[in-house]
């Protein structure tokens, strides 16, 4: 057995792992790499394997940086099954077609508005019908059974905590008499986040793969955080402005909502009128809704009986282009959630040129930055930015709420990885350079295990 590192070795985004065992290779993720354009530009490259090579994907989850890249790999020549959560199979209904749309739109953008003679060629990355093709082959499993995929290969999904469906994988792995146990973490959710479950331990790996994107970072207390977006609610009600939040369409913004509703009166949200403005997210929403068994405790509570959580009486969808247009009219009182969660495209950028140049405006960062996206510029202190073509002064507060990130920190991923018994290698994916170097570190000094980071195309054998 062997695993092969291609993707989430250099960045944070674009998770693609090979797996060869007992005679099947399988793909562990298949995602869009995000950030810079040149960053970007590696989505069109060649895959630096045989896509009809591949027997099955297992997909971690559902978020576009692991899946995205999933249409082109059935397009280049796959043919077999898609395996993730059941929950993950239906999110991914809504973000692989909001990505081919968005794809295509940009495709014709660039015919229309060409920069060079090659835009008016512009093709898209891949179209609706490819993730149609790609929808249509994935298997939905639920957490905690363990199935034989192959004759030699078995596999089981644990809750990772990260967003809805998110999955531990667990893969065994047998040629012979002889048999090997390889987990992959996915991303890890933060331990006693709101709606969903801490990610479960698992006890026993040969090899763990494991992200690192806060291997460098602690975040805030979750008490503290929530403490910190009333104190910003309140001082963005006195400076009589709007706040802006990008968020991700999958995760941040069930859980914002969630924790408006959970804290209506001490936040004072009757003052502002709450608008929801992606059609995915809201879309995601209704799924998430529809699994309270993925649920905490308490989220699970609230879901089952409504009137134990104020309703959000202010809360406004706005799927259509108009009612996202008519939403820029308002200029006190709004807290406008769009996508995208970097700002590198959406319904948020018409958003942020209607305010983040005034100063009575507040921006709300809940995520992770990508290197080279419009929103690591803002967070890293940027002053003037550049949208559609046209400079824009930063003069709106700005703030990051890292308390809120669906990734776990530094702290939550060694919690994790202390879980397993005996001496497991660890390979950290899933990071930037600096964030992978520090967990790489850590988890040798705490731990007392092997932890190396893979190159890009490197390989690691297990003797089996």
């Amino acid at each position: 057995m062997d695993i092969a590192f291609y993707g989430a070795t250099e960045r944070v985004t674009g998770s693609c792992h090979i797996v060869h065992a007992a005679g099947r290779t399988l793909l562990l993720d298949c995602g869009l790499v995000q950030g810079s354009d040149a960053d970007e530009a590696l989505n069109r490259k060649p895959f630096p394997f045989d896509p009809a090579s591949i027997d099955a994907v297992i997909l971690s989850h559902g978020h576009i940086d692991h899946s995205g890249r999933i249409p082109l790999l059935l397009r280049q020549g796959f043919k077999g099954p898609v395996y993730a959560q059941h929950a993950t199979r239906d999110l991914c209904s809504v973000l692989l077609l909001d990505s081919a749309v968005l794809s295509e739109r940009d495709a014709l953008y660039r015919q229309k508005h060409p920069h060079s003679a090659s835009d008016r060629y512009a093709e898209p990355l891949y179209t609706r019908q490819d993730a149609v093709a790609a929808l249509n082959v994935f298997k939905g499993l639920p957490y905690g059974q363990k199935h034989e995929l192959f004759p030699g290969v078995s596999l089981r999904f644990r809750d990772a905590g990260h967003i809805l469906g998110s999955a531990l994988v667990e893969l065994w792995l047998r040629e012979g008499e002889s048999e090997k146990k390889l987990v992959f973490s996915g991303d890890l959710g933060q331990y006693g986040s709101p709606v969903l479950n801490d990610p479960e331990r698992v006890e026993r790996a040969d090899a763990v793969l494991i992200e690192s994107t806060y291997g460098n970072r602690v975040h805030r207390k979750l008490e503290e955080t929530i403490a910190e977006i009333g104190e910003l609610i309140s001082a963005a009600r006195q400076d009589g402005g709007n706040i802006v939040i990008p968020a991700f369409a999958v995760g941040r913004s069930q859980e914002l909502l969630y924790l408006f509703a959970e804290h209506y009166e001490a936040w004072g949200m009757e003052n502002w009128k709450v608008f929801l403005d992606s059609p995915m997210a809201i879309e995601a929403s209704r799924i998430y809704w529809s699994y309270p068994d993925l649920f905490d405790a308490e989220a699970a509570a609230y879901r089952n009986n409504p009137s134990l959580l104020p309703p959000l009486h202010n809360l406004h969808f706005t799927p259509r282009v108009e009612q996202s247009q008519a939403i820029n009219a308002i200029h006190s009182g709004a807290i406008i959630i769009a996508g995208s969660g970097m700002c590198n495209g959406g319904r948020i950028l018409h958003h942020l040129k209607h305010n983040i140049h005034r100063p009575e405006c507040h921006i709300l960062f809940t995520g992770y930055q990508a290197e080279g996206t419009l929103g690591r510029a803002l967070v890293d202190g940027a002053r003037e930015v550049s949208m559609h073509g046209r400079k824009y002064s930063v003069a709106a507060h700005l703030h990051t709420i890292g308390g809120l990130s669906a990734h776990g920190d530094r702290d939550d991923m060694v919690r994790w990885a202390s879980g397993f018994s005996g001496n497991p290698e660890f390979f950290v994916v899933h990071g930037d350079p600096p964030a992978k170097t520090a967990f790489r570190d850590l988890l040798q000094e705490r731990l007392g295990v092997m932890a190396s980071i893979p190159a890009p195309g490197e390989r690691y054998w297990f003797g089996l």
